[in-house]
């Protein structure tokens, strides 16, 4: 009977070759102080990386999230739901909950993009605090339609 200590380093079942060897995770590339300062401020680990095809999800969800909330707050609410008579006043209510929503995606995203070490990162970053700003201009809109 063989024990661990016996078997080779490399084992072959089928003719493939395996090893037991446990596998590094690829190192998080430091960058500049700019890029140190973005992983600071976005609470990343360090050593931990996602990969591309994470942050291209995140990202997809994100769209999806931001285009519920336009095609819900500039189609359906002032136009389709009035037509029917059903849903006055409810689009800021509304509004507010898909935003928040729509934020916390974002910056999900952001934070898998820079995970992944991505080239983008920067691109994405822009584009994502882009459309928070007017996430949060909408919800400040929102929140004066609804207490003020």
């Amino acid at each position: 009977m063989s024990t661990t200590a016996d078997r080779p380093a490399h084992d072959t079942i089928d003719g493939a070759v395996t090893v037991d060897a446990p596998v590094a995770e690829a190192p998080v590339r430091q960058g500049s102080s700019l890029d140190r300062f973005m992983r600071r401020l976005l609470i990343l680990p360090e050593g931990k990386t996602a990969t591309a095809d994470e942050a291209r999800s995140a990202f997809q969800k994100s769209l999806v999230v931001s285009s519920v909330r336009c095609l819900l707050m500039y189609i359906i609410f002032p136009f389709v739901l009035p037509a029917v008579g059903i849903a006055r006043g409810v689009g800021p209510w509304v509004g507010l909950v898909i935003g928040v929503l729509a934020i916390i995606s974002i910056v999900f995203s952001i934070r898998r993009f820079w995970r992944a070490d991505h080239s983008k990162r920067w691109h994405y970053t822009i584009f994502g605090s882009a459309i928070i700003a007017f996430l949060i201009y909408l919800a400040v809109k929102d929140g004066s339609a609804l207490f003020g």
